[in-house]
């Protein structure tokens, strides 16, 4: 299979990595895996299936030995690494769970999620960018796209030869992503699109924006180019998180296409189409959230062996073993809830009320997580020489968008009272 040949590719590459020639391969690669290796209270990896394993260490061994190491300086810099999209586009990482007709991977969701938790180890803003690319993009061309716009975009996104984002979000519609002012007008044979769009992750770079814009006709997604006339994308800056990721501002004004751009499929008509894009990139994040957690737990525990206090480790005191033991507890669980999640989703079992649980609770782990870690390493909890702070940082966003953390409390409460609670 495509994503078979991918993650062999990639063993091969990080087995040849000059470093550590006094090394055999096998060791060398064991080597880039070992800081990151998620925290498996439970012997959760034994239930994981070779192919599983295969993806979930290729894409760790990468993230080692590509991402970390430039990451922090792009965190400062305010930038995202555009000069690794080759490599990430090669890892077979993008719509890896839509089929290989398409140039994807053709992978299974519990492979996607665990994709979603290597990147996330890294950064949430390298999960964003694929995730966006992925989930938010190629899914709906994918679920409501024509087979020309399947044909036409798939492929070279799948390559990383071409960009994605997904506009929704609007800057007085968030969580009421009904309300929208942006609109869509027919004009003959072509559609007069107006509005803004906010928060959009990958929008400056963006070959492509699947744009959500109200019509006579109810809410309908429509593939709007870049260079479009009437269409640009000013990055947004002054973030203090998600700083290595890329957020604009999408603005159209009388940017017209042709009906060929406009989705077609009538699972894409009102707000079902939007949400059920949502809903794929919310499981990712379900996963996602937890890479991130098990680095900063790593990084505690390692800290905590290390760091003497009162002539002993840190990790000999009772307070520094209750915080190891709550987040390794939390992330444990949180573990079980997405493997169970995948498989039903691999089943065609998962309901939306089920995403936003895993959500929900996942990226609540994380960030207490990341907050107990960041105690625990004083000052130095707040230098980008640590992966904590920026983790952090980054899980503040994670917390709030695709679904605020009330919003998912709502939807699960709906689903166990059948009272929905939002006015």
């Amino acid at each position: 299979m495509l994503w078979q040949l991918q993650c062999n590719l990639y063993r091969a590459y990080v087995q040849d990595l000059s470093h550590i020639p006094e090394k055999p391969p096998a060791q060398r690669l064991k080597d880039l895996m070992e800081p990151y290796r998620p925290l498996d209270f439970f012997g959760l990896e034994q239930s994981l299936s070779e192919d599983h394993l295969m993806v979930r260490d290729a894409v760790r061994a990468w993230v080692g030995e590509r991402f970390l190491p430039v990451v922090a300086d792009h965190f400062e810099a305010g930038t995202f690494p555009m000069e690794l999209v080759g490599e990430i586009a090669e890892l077979g990482v993008f719509g890896p769970n839509l089929p290989e007709e398409y140039g994807c991977a053709g992978l299974d969701n519990v492979a996607y999620g665990l994709i979603c938790q290597e990147l996330e180890r890294g950064d949430s803003g390298l999960r964003s960018f694929v995730s966006v690319q992925g989930s938010l993009v190629m899914w709906p061309i994918f679920a409501y796209g024509s087979e020309e716009q399947k044909q036409r975009w798939l492929p070279a996104l799948a390559k990383g030869e071409a960009i994605g984002c997904f506009g929704l979000t609007e800057p007085d519609f968030g969580s009421n992503p009904g309300g929208m002012l942006t609109t869509a007008k027919r004009d003959g044979d072509d559609w007069i699109i107006d509005g803004r769009k906010m928060w959009i992750t990958n929008g400056t770079i963006s070959d492509v924006a699947v744009v959500w814009a109200r019509t006579e006709e109810g809410i309908r997604g429509f593939l709007v180019e870049a260079g479009t006339p009437g269409f640009s994308a000013p990055e947004q800056k002054k973030k203090w998180s998600l700083r290595a990721s890329i957020t604009s501002e999408l603005v159209l004004e009388g940017v017209r296409v042709p009906d060929s751009a406009r989705l077609p499929a009538p699972g894409a008509e009102g707000l079902k189409g939007p949400l059920n894009c949502l809903t794929q990139a919310r499981y990712g994040i379900a996963w996602g959230a937890l890479g991130a957690a098990t680095s900063c737990f790593h990084e505690g525990l390692n800290y905590a062996k290390e760091r003497i206090v009162f002539d002993k480790p840190l990790a000999g005191f009772q307070l520094a073993q209750k915080k190891l033991a709550d987040v390794a507890t939390r992330i444990t669980c949180g573990q079980l809830l997405a493997y169970e999640l995948g498989r039903r989703k691999d089943a065609g079992e998962a309901t939306p009320q089920q995403v936003s649980m895993a959500k929900r609770n996942n990226v609540e782990v994380g960030l207490e997580t990341a907050r107990i870690v960041r105690d625990m390493l004083g000052g130095n909890g707040i230098s980008l020489e640590y992966q904590t702070g920026r983790h952090m940082l980054n899980l503040e966003s994670v917390y709030t968008y695709e679904g605020t953390h009330d919003i998912h409390t709502l939807a699960i409460g709906e689903a166990l009272t059948g009272l929905p609670a939002y006015r």
